[in-house]
């Protein structure tokens, strides 16, 4: 279902030893409406599943995904890129078929998603 390439696997394992997590954590990704393309990426440590999630297990993490984001996260591959910047996790969606400049937001053919402005204003 998706791909954590290994240094995205690493990095995850980083954080979660830098925060003294519990060994049940799990690293929960999802989908949200909204971002600048109708979508957005979300990732977050928590200790709580669903009996709905899928669950699955790759570099010694355990990934929750909910049932409907798991409809727009089917083939994606989540990996972590080391820049000039600084670094960040990249996720490549093989079902997106718009992506925002900043590559958190995307909308697929089938669903537009609901699409809201990047400026500032729009968080306040």
């Amino acid at each position: 279902m998706i791909t954590i390439t290994d240094a995205a696997g690493e990095k995850i394992k980083e954080v979660m030893a830098q925060r003294n997590v519990e060994a049940d954590t799990v690293l929960r990704l999802f989908v949200q409406t909204g971002g600048c393309s109708g979508f957005s990426y979300g990732m977050a440590l928590g200790d709580s599943t669903s009996e709905n999630d899928r669950i699955i297990e790759q570099h010694g993490i355990r990934v929750a995904i909910d049932p409907f984001s798991a409809a727009y996260l089917r083939g994606v591959e989540i990996d972590y890129i080391e820049g000039v910047m600084g670094g960040g996790f990249t996720i490549r969606n093989p079902n997106a078929v718009q992506t925002c400049g900043c590559g958190q937001s995307f909308r697929t053919a089938e669903d537009a998603g609901q699409a809201q402005p990047c400026d500032d204003d729009a968080t306040a």
